[in-house]
């Protein structure tokens, strides 16, 4: 996966100029465009659409430095207008393109490079399950993505649970694992923009479709599931595991994540406070 990684960076410099589709990209990279999206984003810290923004106005400073004409710039890199262009680069630049040429400000944003880094030699735990179709069944509500820290959005939707809906969450679970679980699904334009909310629903797994409008009801399809157990300080230690599943884990796998919600449950430790024991769980398929 890094292999592909790197050639798609050159696939994308090449095309800097052109119309380039962010499905083009994934179809050449030979994986499925969530899938390509979802490693982009945990690897490098932002979604691949911010990605191309920046190389492209990376590029454009140097062509202004040059003494090429703003008009021709802003129509090189694909802006419908030069107005667009130029509140676009002032936003990535703190510059007009017209003081760029006047002053000589320079600014770069270098093509990315991946590598495998290896940092303290341990190994991620993990096993790899296959369920039926299921419901996932609880209270959910829109929230801000966010890696680290507490969510609290997401503390102020655990609050705001009656004991009516944990009774009947309660009555209704009766699948693996048997447990409160904290799932995300329906990301905005799944990672293609730079930031946004997605859909967070603390519930259970049931098998069961009876289920009152006091609950919401999302219905995952059978398929393979990546599980990883984690224990430690809480939250970072869960955060920590999701974001090496994405960065480290999947690309070197034989694997890839489908578009179906991801999931976890966490036991507090009793006796250490802020300490626990967590699993996620991530929904897969062969590659």
């Amino acid at each position: 996966m890094l292999k592909e990684l790197n050639q798609v960076i050159e696939y994308i410099e090449e095309r800097l100029t052109d119309d380039l589709s962010l499905e083009t990209i994934s179809e050449y990279a030979g994986v499925s465009d969530y899938h390509f999206r979802k490693i982009f984003f945990y690897l490098s810290g932002m979604t691949l659409n911010e990605y191309i923004k920046n190389r492209r106005l990376s590029e454009a400073n140097k062509d202004l430095l040059r003494g090429e004409k703003v008009t021709d710039v802003a129509f090189k890199y694909g802006y419908q207008s030069v107005d667009g262009f130029s509140r676009a680069f002032k936003k990535w630049n703190g510059f007009l393109p017209s003081e760029v040429m006047k002053r000589g400000v320079s600014k770069t944003f270098p093509k990315f490079t991946f590598v495998i880094t290896v940092q303290g030699g341990t190994t991620m735990e993990f096993r790899i399950e296959d369920k039926p179709t299921f419901n996932l069944v609880g209270v959910s509500k829109r929230v801000p993505m966010q890696f680290e820290g507490v969510n609290n959005a997401i503390v102020e939707l655990a609050k705001n649970i009656t004991d009516e809906q944990k009774e009947e969450m309660h009555s209704l679970q009766n699948l693996e694992p048997y447990e409160i679980v904290n799932a995300s699904y329906d990301a905005d334009a799944q990672f293609l923009k730079e930031e946004g909310d997605l859909t967070h629903l603390i519930g259970v797994l049931t098998t069961e479709d009876n289920v009152s409008g006091q609950l919401d009801k999302v219905t995952v399809d059978a398929c393979t599931w990546a599980i990883f157990p984690n224990e430690g300080p809480f939250p970072s230690t869960l955060q920590e595991t999701m974001a090496k599943t994405y960065s480290e884990w999947l690309p070197s796998s034989d694997y890839e994540v489908i578009p179906a919600p991801t999931f976890s449950f966490t036991k507090m430790d009793e006796q250490k406070a802020d300490y626990a024991y967590s699993e996620v769980w991530i929904p897969v398929r062969k590659r």
